[in-house]
Formats: C-alpha cells, sequence, structure tokens
C-alpha cells in the first residue's frame, strides 16, 4: 500500500511541478516587459547600518540627480560654440533621443533679475561686506565718480543711483564664479581659452535597459557628428546617472553573455562528452534555465526589484546547478538495467544532502546585512532549488533512452586509480615545503583594501568627463557634504553663513572647488538686514561726496523692501538649480524635529582636502561632515573582520561534523579545502591583488563547495563513476566561476577569481589525499 501511494506520488509531481513553472513562465513574460533591475553599486551596501538619517539623506541626493545629463559643448569661439549649441539641439529633436531638455529656461536670468532687484541692497557679499566696513568714504567716492564718468557705464544693470558702487554686478559675477568660471554677454560660459554651452536634459524614466544598447551615449554622439560640422575643433563632455547606469547595462549584457552562456556551453559540452548523446543535454540545459528562471520570479516577488549584479552573478549558477543532472546521468551510465524511479530513490538522498550543503554555502554570502549579497544568496538558493526539484520530477519520466557508455566517461573513471597520493617520500616532503614557504611569502605580500571607490566600474573615459564637468561646473560629489541642523529656517541659514566663510577661505587658498549652498542665493534675514543698513549707510555717504564734488543734488531712491524669505523663494522658478539642497523638516538625535540642509563641496581630488574638510566644522553647532565613501569604506572593513571570524567557525563546525562522520579519517575530508584557501589567499598576494570582503564571501563559498569532493571520495572509495561525478561537476563549476574573474566589475572579479584558484586547487588535492579504496585496503 504505502509502495502504491509512493508511485502515486511520484506520477503527480510532474504535472505539480509542470503547473509552478508555467506560473514562472507567465511572470517572466510580465517581468521582462518592464524590467525592474537596479544598478546603483550602493544598493549592495546597508542603508541602515549606522545612520538611517544620513541613508535616507543620501538618497534624496542622488534621487535628486537620478534621470540628469549634462553635456558641454566647448568651441574656440563663441560664435562656433552657439552654431555648434543649434545643431547639437537640432539633431536630438529630429531623432528618436530618450532624452529631454531640462534645467534652468533661457529666461532664468531674467526671472532671477527680477526676482532679486527689489532686494539688492540686502545681498552682500562677504568681500564686500568687508570692503564697505574697511574703506574710507573718501575712497570709495573716487571709485564711483570713475564708474559714473567710464564709457562703459550705460552698460550698468542699474542706474547709478541706485548702485553708486557698482555692488549688483559684482554679487552676480561671485555666483557665476563659484567654479572659477565667468558667464559672457552671450550666456556662455568661458574657462580653459574655451567657450562652453551647457545642455541639461533628463531621461523620462530610468536608463537601465538589459539589451546592450546605449541609446542615451549613441543620441549623444550622433547630435555631436552633426555639432561637430559647425565646428571642427568641438569639445563634448558628458556627465550624469542615465550614463553610468546605460554603461552598466551595456556591460551587464556583455557579461550575461559571455559568463552565462559561456558556461552554459561548456557544461553541455562536457555532459556530451560524458554521455555522447544529445538528450543528456537538453535535459541539463533544460534545468539550468528553469532554475535561472525561477531563481530570477522569485527575487523580484521578495525584493521588488533584481540588483544588475545578482543577474551576473547567477550567469554563474549554471556550474553549479547541472551538478543534479550530471549525478543522474552518471547514474544511469553505471546502472543501465535499474528501473528510473528506484533509481531516483536511490539517489535523492544524495541529490538533497549535495543541495543542503551548496545552499549553506550560498546563504553564508546573505550573513551580512547588505542587500545585494542577499539578493545573490536568494537566487543562487531559488535557483539551486529549481534546477534540483526540475531533475527530481522530470528527468525519470523524460530520460526513457537507453545510456551510452563513452570513451571520455571511462578515461575518467579510471584515472582515478593512477592519481598519486601524497606520501612519506622525500620528493613529497621537498615539494611540500616549498609549497609551503611559496605560501607564507605570497601572505607576506598580502594587503587589504576596502575602499569602496575600488568598486567603481564605469568607463574611465565617462569617469574623466565627470571630473572635468565637475571642475569646470563647481559640481560637488554627492558623497561628500555637510548637514547643517538648526531649530528653524532662519537658524539653518546662519549656521550655513559661518560655514560657507570658512570654505571661501579654502577656496580662495586653491585648496577646494566650488561648493553650493542655499545661503549663497537666500541669506539669512539677519544677515540680509546687516546688509542692507550698511549698504545705505556707506552709498549714502558716497553720494553725498560725489553730490559734493559734482555740486549738485543727488539723493539715492528710498525703498524699504522686507528680507526675501525661504518660502517665496521656493516657490520661486528661481530656485530649482538649488531646491534639492533643502531637506526641509527631519528628525534630530533626540529624537525630535529640525530644520535641515546640506552644503556640497568639491574636493579637487587633493590629498588631504577630505581631512581640513572634515575638520572646518567641528566647532560649529549644528554642522556635521558626511563623507559616505568613507562610511561605507569603514563598513566593508568591518564586515570583512567579521566573515573572517565566521569562516573560522564555520571551518570548526565543518571539521566536527566530519570527525563525527569519519573519525580520524576526518582530515582528509577537510585538509584540501583548508590547503585551498590558504594557497588561494597566497595566490593572491603574488597576483598583487588586495584582499576585500567578497574574496572572503568567496572563500566561505569555497568551503561549502570544496568540502563536497573530499566527502564524495571519502564517501565513494574508489568509484570510478563517483569520480567521474566529481570531475565533470567540478569543471563545470570551476569554469562558470572562473568566468567572473572576467567580469569588469571589481567585486564579481575578485570572487571570480578567488573561486577560480580555490576550486582547481581543491580538484587537484583532493584525490592526493583521498582514503584507500576497499580493494587497496585489503591488498597486502
Amino acid at each position: 500500500m504505502s509502495g502504491a501511494s509512493s508511485g502515486l506520488g511520484w506520477r503527480w509531481l510532474p504535472a505539480l511541478w509542470l503547473l509552478l513553472v508555467l506560473a514562472v513562465g507567465w511572470h517572466q513574460w510580465k517581468f521582462w516587459q518592464a524590467p525592474r533591475i537596479d544598478s546603483n553599486i550602493l544598493a549592495m551596501l546597508p542603508q541602515d547600518a549606522d545612520d538611517r538619517l544620513l541613508s535616507d539623506i543620501t538618497a534624496r541626493i542622488a534621487d535628486a540627480s537620478a534621470r540628469q545629463v549634462v553635456v558641454l559643448l566647448g568651441a574656440p569661439t563663441a560664435a562656433q560654440a552657439l552654431q555648434a549649441q543649434r545643431a547639437f539641439l537640432a539633431d536630438l529633436d529630429a531623432s528618436d533621443s530618450p532624452l529631454q531638455a531640462s534645467g534652468p529656461d533661457a529666461d532664468w536670468l531674467a526671472e532671477a533679475e527680477a526676482l532679486y532687484t527689489p532686494h539688492r541692497r540686502q545681498l552682500l557679499t562677504g568681500a564686500q561686506r568687508q570692503r564697505l566696513e574697511q574703506t574710507p568714504p573718501e575712497v570709495l567716492a573716487e571709485t564711483s565718480m570713475a564708474v559714473l564718468f567710464s564709457p562703459v557705464a550705460g552698460n550698468r544693470m542699474t542706474e547709478w543711483l541706485d548702485d553708486p558702487l557698482a555692488l549688483w554686478p559684482q554679487w552676480w559675477q561671485q555666483r557665476a564664479s563659484v567654479s572659477g568660471m565667468r558667464v559672457g554677454e552671450d550666456g556662455l560660459l568661458l574657462a580653459r581659452d574655451q567657450h562652453w554651452a551647457v545642455l541639461q536634459f533628463e531621461t523620462p524614466g530610468p536608463a537601465f535597459r538589459l539589451d546592450g544598447q546605449p541609446r542615451i551615449g549613441q543620441a549623444l554622439d550622433h547630435a555631436f557628428a552633426a555639432a561637430h560640422k559647425q565646428a571642427p575643433t568641438l569639445t563634448m563632455l558628458r556627465a550624469g546617472v542615465p550614463l553610468h547606469a546605460e554603461a552598466a547595462a551595456s556591460q551587464a549584457n556583455r557579461e550575461i553573455n559571455t559568463i552565462g552562456w559561456g558556461s552554459l556551453a561548456a557544461v553541455l559540452l562536457l555532459v556530451f562528452l560524458a554521455f555522447r548523446s544529445l538528450r543528456p543535454i537538453l535535459l541539463v540545459a533544460m534545468s539550468l534555465l528553469l532554475g535561472c528562471a525561477i531563481a530570477l520570479s522569485v527575487t523580484a516577488l521578495v525584493f521588488g526589484q533584481v540588483h544588475l549584479l545578482t543577474l551576473i552573478f547567477g550567469a554563474s549558477l549554471v556550474g553549479v546547478a547541472e551538478d543534479y543532472g550530471i549525478h543522474w546521468f552518471a547514474s544511469r551510465q553505471s546502472a543501465p538495467a535499474q528501473p528510473r524511479l528506484r533509481l531516483m530513490r536511490s539517489l535523492l538522498p544524495g541529490l538533497l544532502l549535495a543541495l543542503l550543503t551548496s545552499s549553506v554555502a550560498y546563504l553564508a554570502l546573505g550573513l551580512p546585512p547588505f542587500p545585494g549579497l542577499r539578493q545573490m544568496a536568494l537566487f543562487s538558493v531559488v535557483g539551486l532549488a529549481g534546477a534540483f526539484l526540475t531533475v527530481v520530477c522530470w528527468f525519470p519520466w523524460l530520460d526513457t533512452g537507453i545510456a551510452r557508455q563513452t570513451r571520455f566517461a571511462d578515461v575518467i573513471g579510471r584515472s582515478l586509480a593512477r592519481w598519486p597520493r601524497i606520501g612519506s617520500g622525500r620528493g613529497w616532503k621537498i615539494g611540500i615545503v616549498a609549497v609551503l614557504l611559496l605560501a607564507v611569502a605570497g601572505l607576506a605580500q598580502l594587503r587589504f583594501n576596502d575602499d569602496l571607490r575600488s568598486l567603481q566600474s564605469s568607463p574611465p573615459q565617462l569617469l574623466r568627463e565627470q571630473a572635468d564637468i565637475g571642475q569646470l561646473l563647481g559640481m560637488p560629489s554627492p558623497a561628500q557634504f555637510y548637514l547643517v541642523r538648526g531649530h528653524s529656517a532662519e537658524q539653518v541659514l546662519q549656521r550655513e553663513e559661518a560655514l560657507t566663510a570658512r570654505l571661501q577661505t579654502l577656496q580662495a587658498e586653491g585648496k577646494m572647488g566650488g561648493y553650493r549652498a542655499i545661503s549663497d542665493w537666500l541669506p539669512s534675514a539677519q544677515r540680509q538686514q546687516s546688509s542692507l543698513a550698511l549698504s545705505q549707510r556707506v552709498e549714502g555717504q558716497v553720494i553725498e561726496q560725489v553730490a559734493a564734488a559734482l555740486d549738485e543734488k543727488l539723493q539715492a531712491p528710498a525703498r524699504q523692501v522686507p528680507p526675501l524669505d525661504l518660502p517665496t523663494w521656493l516657490q520661486d522658478p528661481v530656485s530649482q538649480p538649488f531646491r534639492s539642497l533643502w531637506l526641509g523638516t527631519l528628525e534630530d538625535d533626540q529624537g525630535g524635529q529640525a530644520m535641515a540642509s546640506v552644503v556640497m563641496v568639491d574636493d579637487l581630488g587633493e590629498p588631504g582636502t577630505l581631512q581640513q574638510l572634515a575638520q572646518l566644522g567641528d566647532d560649529l553647532a549644528g554642522v556635521r561632515w558626511v563623507d559616505r565613501t568613507a562610511d561605507f569604506s569603514l563598513l566593508l572593513g568591518k564586515y570583512r573582520h567579521r566573515m573572517s571570524l565566521l569562516l573560522l567557525l564555520g571551518v570548526a563546525l565543518v571539521a566536527a561534523v566530519l570527525w563525527w562522520r569519519y573519525r580520524r579519517q576526518a582530515w582528509r575530508a577537510l585538509l584540501p579545502t583548508l590547503l585551498a584557501m590558504l594557497l588561494t589567499v597566497a595566490a593572491l598576494g603574488w597576483l598583487g591583488q588586495p584582499l576585500q570582503l567578497f574574496n572572503v564571501l568567496a572563500l566561505m563559498l569555497l568551503l561549502g563547495m570544496g568540502i563536497d569532493y573530499g566527502i564524495f571520495l571519502s564517501e565513494h572509495r574508489g568509484d570510478p563513476s563517483a569520480w567521474l561525478a566529481v570531475c565533470v561537476g567540478a569543471a563545470s563549476t570551476w569554469l562558470s566561476f572562473g568566468l567572473l574573474a572576467l567580469s569588469a566589475t571589481p567585486a564579481l572579479r575578485a570572487f571570480g577569481l578567488t573561486l577560480l584558484l580555490g576550486i582547481g586547487l581543491v580538484w587537484l588535492l583532493s584525490p592526493l589525499l583521498r582514503p584507500l579504496s576497499v580493494q587497496e585496503a585489503h591488498t597486502p
């Protein structure tokens, strides 16, 4: 009765699995119509590791520029730059480019002048205040008269009586010169002996598309070609998050094709050589593809989106997931007459144990609170389970042919008997000592690098162009900024002004580039009132001096205008370029409410500048220096230490389990993996590769997978079919993870290189340390 019910259960399994596969197919069809794929490297890192507030602020700053693209067109003359600008925009308008013009419109300057002019006397730069306070009125009057009778006085922005000291144009020049550039009358920016047209665009939706087509880059290149005809020496610089996302998508497309399809082809080639039949190739390929599809659907449902690195990492999954199919066909080859359902029942405990051990190794990736790594862990475990269930549920029903005996399988199976064992001879001792000395020398050269910047994978040319635009436009990095908080908007602006006064000193010394602060465009009410009192007093004195010299009756127009306030400024279109700097109301450190803003800086990449900036606001109330790059780098280092300790704990646990199973022979299953881990780390030292968190995570995976080879050789002593399954499985795993070493993504490259070395070494060392077979043990 139990056998009948068991058979009934086996007959239902294929149908149930088919229903689930159909549901996954429907989800895949819906998913790829609008794929929710994240390419932000910071999404891999903990978003609430130490300070949730900073994580939220960083996300808001990043969101403000997530769809922005900036293009600079530079030419030797203004005429060429303007002609190139018109041709560039015309070509973009005529194409199906995803870019839409954005940023301040052509009337921005006029709108800004209309907003600020009534408040002109309330707007003074720090240099202007110092000059008015320290220069005698007689000297200022002489300067004012020189301006009054200057031939170009008619080009002044206001009548002389409204601005006798020409303070208003100087205020605007200071706004434009924050980045060391000046604005010409034609609206172009002048720097590096070039006239630059600044164009701003935004994408209507996410720039990420996993089809390998850089649509934005191609549109910009085509428009540049059209503009280049108008200015043969035209220079174009590009920057923006969508460009990096698009480059990442193109790179991912190439790597998924290389790693995913390359490893799949390698696995299928090994299957063909081992079994010489089309049926094993098709069935193994089906199990791999279904495993990846199920993993993608489950990951998308759990996390809402899938990280780009998860897709690339998941492409290597085929090197592990094929083990179940290979074990099935290797067993069919060694016992062709055994009924298929009975064979599957006999294999099921071993396959299930292999699934559990591999899953535990992958789940170790999810121990740190890294969203990206947890996605990888979930994707891998679900993918393995999907391939496993495909083999268990369908292979006994679909594999109805004869299992061929092949020369390839026979040669590999019999090669175990000819594989040497490490002995106690003099040659072995010399070799072991030499290898250990090389390992020690490699470990002595090992260095550590937890810098987040080492994970950067954008094209170098794009990074150079972005750095150039950052210097030309004074575009600060969103990773380093000051957080300014206060009980009111007025207090925040006052604290900003105290901070920016110090930043201006560093800027004047050439130690930093530009900075961006709301208080530069909206001084505090206190500053506006003091500036108004100062300018009215000094201008009145100057006008009296000039009137006496000219024997004229001159009087400055009297206007009383209230200070420009924050709500008015934020609602005006003029604030659009700077609005993202205002954070509004946030929770303070004690859980209360506080107003906040950010002051962004450009450190120019000068050594020591970041340290100076970090110390600049130490004694300023409400001012906090934030360096998210340094914070994340420290976090990577901290988790590298933690995962190293967990790795040692994992070794201890594995050793305990092996001792329980094999007693004094446990070292034969454990030592190959430990030696492989040691030699892999030493090899990284010889290769000049730094040890990072991702190397440690790869070593954890190596422990989980590599130990299986020693266990398998200990469980099936001298069994040729078992050795065949180990060799084919290890070779495909080595190829799959080894291809990750070709990735342009530094994290995956470090992961792949570690496993490329480690898996190869375990494969080599495991048979050297294998126990005697049953026949050898009884041979005198």
